[in-house]
C-alpha cells in the first residue's frame, strides 16, 4: 500500500523523497489521496499534469478545513485557480468564511478567477510609474499578474531609465560606523540614555503584545485561527460571545494556589495582563483551585500580592471553584452525549505510555450517569472510580480523567463536594464560562502539554459551548536555580533555605525580599520577549535590569562591612558633611552625616605592607575620604595581642592643600550598627536538575558559601528612617535593601536593621539570589 501511494504521489509531480515524507503525515497523505481521486474523477483520466499536481499538493498541505477539499480541488482542476498566489487567496477566503453555503461568486472574485493580465498590460503599467518605480507597489497594482513577467519588466525599465550598473554600483559599501557618544557626555545623560532604553524596551513589549504584531485573531474571529474547529453552531456561539464581551479582548492568569510564583510566572503575568492592556482589554486573575489537598490560604494571598507588586490590577478575581456546579452539570451533559464514562481503573494503571484501553469505555450512558451521581454522593472510596473523557490526546494517550474522588475539605466550598475536576477538564471550560478571547498558556507543564489546541477545542465543541482560542508561548528558565514547587519544598524542609522567600531563590517573593524592583523584572521580561520556543537565560541579564533601575532610584549611603577604627588626631573640630543622594544629579537631594575624630573604614582599604597596585591607605601612602574634603596619612598602627590591626591613628590634611591621593575611600562616623547578608548563587552548576551535569541530584549541588552574614556592619545615620524594602546603594559596596525581619519597622540605633545585599558593586555578575 505504501509503495502504491508513493507511485500515486510521484505521478502528480512530487519527487520520490517528497512523496515518502508526505506518507509520514497520515492526515496529509490521506487528504492528498482524496484530492487526487477527486481530480481524476473530474478529468476522467488518471493523468494529472505537474502544474495541477503542484497546486493540489500546495492546497492540501495548507488546508485546515477538510470539508472544502472537493470545492478547492474542483477549482484547481478546472483551471480557475492557476497560481500559488490564487491558492493562498483561496485558502484565506475559506478560512475566513466558515459558514455554509459558500458564496462562489465572491470566492472567485477574491481569488482573481478569470482575471487575465497580458504582458502588454504589464508593460504599460510599469512604464506609467516612470522614475517613481517601486516593485512592491507595482505588484499591488497588478495583484494577479505573473510575478516573473512583472519582475522582468521592472528590471528592463530600471535598465532603460538608469542604464547598466557601473563598477561603483557593484562595489560593496562599507557599513556605517555606529555613532559614539560625545566625550563630554555627563553621567546624568548616560543614565538618562539607559533609562530611555528601558522605556523603549517596555514599549517594545507592548508592541509585541498588540494583536497585529502577534498575528492573534480578533475577538469573535476565532475561526481564523489555525486548527480551530468550526461546528454548525460556531458562528451563533461567537455572535453570542461578542454580545457579552462587546468585542473586548479578555485574558486570564490562572495560577494554582499550591505554591509561590517564580520568575517564570513573571513572564506569564506580563504576557497575560500586558496583552490585555495593549489591546484595551481586561485580564482575570483566576485561581485554579481544583486540588484541595495542596492549596493553602497563604498561597492565594501571596499570588495576588505578587501580581499587584508587578504593577497589574486584575479586572476581577475568580476561582475555578466558583464554577464547580456548572462544571459538574457540563460533565453530566458530556456523559449524556456519549463523550465520557465512569471508569474503575486505578491511578497506577493509567500511568506511563501504552496504557490499555479501559474495559468500561463502552459502558451504557445511563449506567455512567448513575455511577457519576454515586461518585458525587460519596458512595465510592478514593481511586475506586473516575470520570474519563473519550478523547485521544496528541501524544497518543487516551481518555484523560475529568473527575476524581478526594475526601478533603475545600478551603472555599468545605465538604460540599467530594469529587473535583482536573486541570485538563477545567481549563478550557472556565475559559469558556468567562468568555476569554485569548487563552495564553505557557508550555510549562510537560505532563499537561498534550492538552494543546485540538484537545482544548474538542471539549468545548463536544459540549457545544463557546470555544476560546488557546495560544502557547515558551516558558522562561534561568540557570543556576530550581523553580519546581516540589524541589523548593525539599530545600525548605532540609534547611538549605529558610522559606519560599529566601533571597537565594527565584520565587517572586524571594526577589522582592532580595530588593529587586518590580520595574526591573518587567523590563527583564520585555528583553526576553514573547517567544514560542522555551527560553533559558543567565541570571546576569536579570541583574543588569536590576542595576539599571536601582542606579536611578536607590539613594547613596556609606556603610562599612568589616570595620577598622581610625582616630584622626589633628581634626580641628567635629562637623557635618553633606552627601548627595545621587552624585550624578545633586539636584535630587542630599543628606547630612557627622564627621568626627573617630571614623571607621573597611579593613581591606588598609595594608600594613605596601603591595604592588594597591592604591588605598598604607603607612607610606595617604588616601582621600569621600565627601569629607580631607586626605589622611597613617601615623601609628595599633594591634591587639594576636597581632591583628585594630586601630589606626592618622592625621588629616585639607584636600585643597594636600597632593591629590591615588584613591578615595568611604567611611562612617557615629554610625548605626546593622546586620548585612551577602548572597551568592545557591547552586554550583548551571543546571542543577540535569543528571548528566549533577549526577547526585540538585541537593548535592548546594553552594555552602551562598550566604555570608556580617552581624556588626556599620552604616551611616542617613538610613535611620529607612523602612522595610527601602533600597540604598552603599558606596563602593553595592545595592542593599532593608530586610522584612528587621527588629523594628524603622532603623534605629537601639534596634538595628538587617540589610540584604541586592547586587555587589565589583562582582555583581557572580551574585545570584
Amino acid at each position: 500500500i505504501m509503495a502504491d501511494l508513493v507511485i500515486l504521489f510521484t505521478s502528480i509531480g512530487l519527487s520520490e523523497q517528497k512523496a515518502k515524507e508526505t506518507l509520514k503525515n497520515e492526515v496529509l497523505s490521506s487528504a492528498l489521496k482524496d484530492a487526487i481521486a477527486q481530480a481524476q474523477g473530474l478529468l476522467g483520466s488518471t493523468d494529472i499534469d505537474k502544474a495541477t499536481g503542484t497546486l493540489l499538493y500546495s492546497m492540501v498541505s495548507r488546508l485546515r478545513e477538510p470539508r472544502r477539499l472537493a470545492f478547492l480541488t474542483q477549482h484547481i482542476v478546472q483551471r480557475k485557480i492557476t497560481t500559488e498566489l490564487q491558492v493562498s487567496a483561496a485558502l484565506d477566503y475559506v478560512k475566513s468564511h466558515p459558514q455554509d453555503p459558500l458564496d462562489e461568486k465572491a470566492f472567485e472574485s477574491a481569488c482573481g478567477v478569470g482575471v487575465v493580465i497580458t504582458p502588454e498590460e504589464i508593460e504599460d503599467t510599469v512604464r506609467k510609474w516612470g522614475t517613481q518605480l517601486n516593485m512592491g507597489e507595482v505588484r499591488a497594482a497588478m495583484k494577479w499578474a505573473d510575478g516573473k513577467i512583472v519582475k522582468n519588466e521592472v528590471d528592463m525599465q530600471v535598465l532603460h531609465l538608469l542604464g547598466p550598473k557601473t563598477e561603483a554600483d557593484l562595489e560593496k559599501k562599507p557599513k556605517a560606523a555606529k555613532a559614539k557618544a560625545p566625550e563630554n557626555e555627563t553621567k546624568e545623560e548616560k543614565s538618562s540614555t539607559v533609562n530611555g532604553e528601558v522605556k523603549t524596551e517596555a514599549k517594545s513589549l507592548m508592541e509585541q503584545l498588540r494583536g497585529e504584531a502577534l498575528k492573534f485573531h480578533k475577538p469573535g474571529e476565532n475561526y481564523k485561527t489555525e486548527g480551530y474547529v468550526v461546528t454548525p453552531n460556531t458562528m451563533n456561539l461567537l455572535k453570542q460571545h461578542l454580545e457579552i464581551t462587546g468585542g473586548q479582548v479578555r485574558t486570564r492568569f490562572p495560577p494554582e494556589p499550591n505554591g509561590i510564583l517564580h520568575i517564570g510566572h513573571a513572564k506569564a503575568i506580563n504576557f497575560n495582563f500586558g496583552f490585555a492592556k495593549a489591546n484595551n482589554g481586561i485580564c482575570f486573575l483566576r485561581y485554579d483551585d481544583t486540588n484541595p489537598e495542596k492549596e493553602e490560604e497563604k498561597y492565594f494571598t501571596a499570588i495576588r500580592e505578587m501580581v499587584e507588586w508587578l504593577g497589574y490590577k486584575p479586572y476581577v478575581i475568580t476561582h475555578a471553584s466558583d464554577y464547580f456546579q456548572p462544571l459538574y452539570d457540563l460533565a453530566v451533559e458530556l456523559i449524556r452525549r456519549g463523550h465520557a464514562y465512569v471508569c474503575h481503573q486505578r491511578g497506577e494503571e493509567l500511568k506511563g505510555h501504552n496504557v490499555p484501553s479501559s474495559p468500561w469505555r463502552d459502558r451504557p450512558v445511563a449506567e455512567s450517569l448513575v455511577l457519576f451521581e454515586r461518585m458525587r454522593k460519596g458512595m465510592f472510596t478514593e481511586g475506586e472510580a473516575t470520570l474519563r473523557m473519550k478523547m485521544v490526546m496528541e501524544d497518543g494517550k487516551m481518555d484523560p480523567v475529568a473527575y476524581r474522588i478526594k475526601y478533603t475539605a475545600h478551603h472555599r466550598s468545605g465538604d460540599t463536594w467530594c469529587i473535583y475536576p482536573t486541570y485538563d477538564y477545567t481549563h478550557c471550560l472556565c475559559d469558556s464560562i468567562e468568555h476569554i478571547t485569548h487563552s495564553l498558556c505557557t508550555k510549562e507543564f510537560q505532563a499537561r502539554q498534550y492538552l494543546v489546541r485540538s484537545s482544548y477545542f474538542w471539549l468545548c465543541n463536544a459540549l457545544d459551548v463557546y470555544c476560546p482560542v488557546q495560544w502557547e508561548y515558551g516558558r522562561l528558565n534561568l540557570t543556576y536555580t530550581v523553580v519546581s514547587k516540589r524541589k523548593i519544598i525539599k530545600l525548605v524542609e532540609t534547611g538549605v533555605v529558610r522559606d519560599w522567600d529566601d533571597p537565594r531563590l527565584f520565587t517572586l517573593t524571594a526577589l522582592r525580599r532580595r530588593g529587586f524592583p518590580p520595574e526591573a523584572i518587567n523590563n527583564f521580561c520585555a528583553r526576553v520577549g514573547v517567544t514560542v520556543s522555551q527560553t533559558t537565560t543567565e541570571p546576569h541579564l536579570l541583574e543588569a535590569c536590576v542595576r539599571e533601575v536601582l542606579n536611578d532610584t536607590a539613594p547613596r549611603a556609606m556603610a562599612v562591612l568589616e570595620p577598622l577604627r581610625v582616630t584622626i588626631t589633628n581634626l580641628p573640630s567635629n562637623s557635618d558633611v553633606r552627601v548627595p543622594d545621587f552624585p550624578a544629579d545633586e539636584s535630587r537631594g542630599s543628606h547630612v552625616v557627622p564627621f568626627s575624630k573617630t571614623i571607621f573604614i573597611e579593613e581591606n582599604d588598609f595594608r600594613e605592607v605596601m603591595e604592588k597596585g594597591f592604591k588605598r591607605l598604607t603607612p607610606e601612602q595617604p588616601v582621600g575620604l569621600r565627601h569629607a574634603g580631607y586626605v589622611i596619612s597613617v601615623q601609628r598602627v595599633i594591634k591587639d595581642a594576636s597581632g591583628k590591626v585594630v586601630e589606626l591613628e592618622v592625621t588629616c590634611t585639607s584636600s585643597d592643600s594636600a597632593e591629590k591621593p591615588k584613591a578615595f575611600i568611604h567611611w562612617v562616623s557615629q554610625p548605626l550598627q546593622c546586620e548585612v547578608r551577602l548572597y551568592e548563587r545557591l547552586f554550583l552548576h548551571k543546571n542543577p536538575e540535569d543528571a548528566t551535569e549533577v549526577p547526585g541530584g540538585f541537593l548535592s549541588d548546594i553552594n555552602l558559601h551562598s550566604l555570608k552574614v556580617i552581624e556588626s556592619a556599620l552604616v551611616d545615620r542617613s538610613v535611620s528612617t529607612a523602612k522595610v524594602f527601602d533600597k540604598f546603594q552603599f558606596e563602593r559596596e553595592g545595592y542593599f535593601s532593608v530586610d522584612p525581619d528587621s527588629t523594628t519597622e524603622k532603623v534605629r540605633p537601639s534596634n538595628p536593621a538587617h540589610f540584604v545585599c541586592i547586587l555587589v558593586a565589583a562582582h555583581f555578575a557572580n551574585v545570584l539570589a
